[in-house]
């Protein structure tokens, strides 16, 4: 009895792969490890070209600069266990692991929203005052606005961690993703998940949701101040600027919803593609976002090329 209730305290959690091609992880792996060491290289490269170019001290850039950070935070904290699975068949991971990489990746993704949010109003004030554009974003506006998004982030996942630390499980639960996510490690409690459910739908409400709901008044307010420019050139010029960042936003949401609707209304669908879309919705923007600014943005691909002819 005493080995049970040790279990039931200290629960373990078996991650999941693509169920049924195990023999195949070898392979399955290859593209896993690509986009990660692209991942990690490009926004490595983002960080330092913006690091070594004064010129590229600019609100703009500080911005680029958090959210190549953050997508670097994203997938270490999301690949360790992802490649235990894939190249070692090491599934098992304890309780208290899961729930640090929960609330890391929980963390990391709410900052990520945040920073396009910021980067919108970026791009507002860049647009609709052009002249007062470095007055109204301060290197101390800009620092102020990234510790708001980092202390908002951390402070909504924590509840969520706690909460589910207070839940009982089985001695031994089975997750659906090689990595923990709070809507996956709830399902697995046996005691009651009211409380921990209804808090995990307020901090999407009031994070992801009301980000979300801010960027698109953002754009239209974007949209609003670039037909009011008289001349056709300029309207083009302000709305190239944004190209990249909406580009950005939809790499972010677009997996995101993907994975919410398949969640939602895809029961009856095979677990392989409910495997491959948090796949996709963890990997790909940190993949995408510094290929999308390196291609879109003049001032950052003059630069990379500068540096690779040196």
């Amino acid at each position: 009895m005493s080995v049970f209730n040790s279990s039931v305290i200290y629960p373990r959690f078996l991650l999941t792969g693509f169920s049924g091609l195990e023999s195949r992880y070898g392979l399955i792996s290859l593209p896993i490890f690509f986009v990660y060491a692209t991942s990690v290289a490009g926004n490595i490269t983002i960080l330092f070209i913006i690091r070594t170019e004064s010129s590229l001290h600019q609100p703009m850039y500080y911005f680029l600069s958090m959210l190549a950070l953050t997508d670097l935070g994203l997938s270490t904290t999301t690949l360790p266990t992802m490649f235990s699975v894939f190249w070692f068949h090491a599934r098992e991971v304890s309780f208290n692991a899961c729930l640090v990489q929960m609330y890391f990746i929980h963390v990391f993704s709410i900052i990520e929203s945040a920073v396009l949010l910021a980067m919108a109003f970026d791009r507002f004030v860049a647009i609709r005052e052009p002249l007062r554009y470095a007055a109204i974003l301060t290197n101390g506006v800009v620092i102020g606005i990234g510790l708001a998004i980092a202390a908002r982030a951390l402070a909504l996942v924590f509840p969520a961690s706690f909460l589910l630390k207070r839940l009982q499980y089985h001695p031994v639960n089975i997750l659906s993703y090689p990595f923990c996510l709070h809507q996956d490690l709830i399902k697995t409690t046996v005691s009651s998940r009211r409380v921990s459910s209804i808090y995990g739908l307020m901090v999407v409400i009031c994070s992801m949701g009301l980000d979300s709901v801010l960027l698109l008044l953002s754009y239209v307010l974007i949209l609003g101040t670039v037909l009011s420019i008289a001349s056709k050139t300029e309207r083009m010029k302000a709305l190239n600027t944004c190209i990249s960042h909406i580009c950005a936003v939809l790499t972010f949401y677009t997996p995101m919803i993907g994975l919410s609707m398949i969640r939602r209304y895809g029961q009856n669908a095979s677990p392989i593609i409910h495997v491959l879309m948090a796949n996709v919705y963890l990997l790909v923007p940190p993949l995408m976002n510094p290929i999308v600014y390196s291609v879109k943005t003049k001032q950052i691909r003059d630069r990379i090329l500068k540096k690779f002819k040196q």
